[in-house]
Parts: structure tokens; sequence; C-alpha cells
């Protein structure tokens, strides 16, 4: 059985993913200096993304994100090992992402992937110390003519 401290733990680690996708998905970068710790390395290039420190990685979100006209996080079946203040999970995430269309319809870019973290407690908190994506699939889905 879980001891109240196991459960509370993966209670609080699951919603900083949450924190996570959401500030991703309505572009609030300054909420990721509370979900990372201050030396965290982020690794988003199994996806094509940059590797870095959070500044870094905040700088590339926002500069890349806008890109897109939607997308949306899911996360789902973390797989949790904690030992006390440290971490360890597998996330997987399913990342639709819509394609800028032009003058023609717009096309949907479908993004899987896990998430490989090391977390940390620090001040009495979770947070992210290590991201690495690791990469399932990607596919773009054509539109069909005369549809957007």
């Amino acid at each position: 059985m879980l001891s109240l401290q196991e459960i509370s733990d993966r209670l609080e680690i699951q919603d900083l993913m949450v924190r996570y996708s959401h500030a991703v998905d309505t572009g609030q970068w300054d909420l990721l200096d509370d979900i990372f710790t201050a030396d965290a390395h982020i690794d988003y290039t199994a996806m094509g993304g940059s590797a870095g420190d959070v500044a870094a990685t905040k700088k590339f979100l926002a500069a890349m994100l806008p890109n897109f006209p939607a997308f949306q996080h899911l996360i789902s079946n973390s797989a949790l090992t904690i030992d006390g203040d440290a971490a360890t999970g597998r996330t997987m995430c399913h990342n639709p992402m819509m394609l800028p269309g032009g003058d023609g319809p717009s096309n949907l870019m479908l993004c899987g992937l896990w998430y490989l973290d090391t977390f940390e407690r620090v001040d009495g908190r979770w947070r992210i110390a290590r991201r690495v994506e690791e990469k399932s699939y990607m596919f773009v889905a054509q539109a069909l003519p005369g549809t957007s």
C-alpha cells in the first residue's frame, strides 16, 4: 500500500506536469521558472527542438510556438519512481499542432513522445531538474480539398 507521503508526492508531480503543459499551451513562459529547477537542463532535440537551460528554453518556445495557429499538450501514463526528495518519470505526451495553411487548408501535425524527467523537491515543492524528450512518432495529416 502506498504511504500518504508517496500519494502526495505522486499527485504533486502530476500537478507539476499539468502546470508545465498549461504554461506552454498558454504562452506563459515565466511560469516555467516555478516548474523547473534553476539549473535544469531541457532537451527537446528528439522532436527537432532546442536543448539548454530554462532561459534558452523559454526563448526557443516564445520564438517557435507562435508559428502554429493551435496546439495542445495532452499528457498521461506517468510511470514515476520516487526516492525521498528525488524522483524519475516517463510520461506520454500527445501533441497535435495545427500547421499554417496559407491560402489553402491547414494541416495537422501529430507528435507523440515521452518526457523522461528527473524531479527534485526544492524548498518543499517538486520541480523538474532534467527533461529529455523521446520521440515516438511525428505525422502530418493532410486536409482534404475543400476543407479547412
